[in-house]
């Protein structure tokens, strides 16, 4: 089982990757991770922030595998408790599928995008911040991958 995190935006602040990193190399080997940055469309100067969507949307696209069970991160999505979270993960986990998560850039995700995705997962209905977000998912699958191995990381 691979996992991937894909991220519209190639400069996060230095303490997203640190904390994205920290939390990453806590799940070692027990749920690798990898991060794949996609380049952010050009917006301002008169360009449509559709059109900046829609290339973030071909990026996207173009770095998800077929075999990729997708989620992305919209705020309009399902909302996990971290226990429903952990029961996903291991199903996924005994069913062996490669998992790509996607944050979308700072106008959202394009419908092909979505339309890709088997889960839109909502970690708040609060719009975040989307190098946030990246911390929060690393976070999250630390916390479900520990509760799953017994580790006393999480409690309820």
């Amino acid at each position: 089982m691979r996992v991937r995190l894909i991220a519209v935006g190639t400069r996060p602040p230095g303490w997203v990757r640190d904390a994205c990193e920290d939390y990453i190399t806590r799940l070692g080997a027990r749920l690798p991770v990898t991060v794949t940055e996609i380049a952010s469309g050009p917006r301002g100067g008169g360009e449509p922030s559709a059109r900046a969507i829609a290339r973030e949307g071909e990026r996207v696209l173009a770095a998800l595998r077929r075999e990729d069970y997708v989620v992305v991160l919209d705020e309009r999505g399902t909302e996990l408790s971290t226990r429903e979270l952990a029961a996903w993960l291991k199903t996924r986990m005994q069913e062996g599928e490669d998992l790509a998560f996607v944050i979308g850039g700072p106008d959202g995700l394009a419908a092909e995008v979505l339309a890709r995705s088997r889960l839109r997962w909502s970690l708040s209905r609060l719009t975040l911040p989307h190098a946030l977000v990246r911390v929060l998912l690393a976070e999250q699958l630390y916390r479900a991958q520990s509760l799953l191995a017994g580790h006393p990381y999480h409690r309820d």
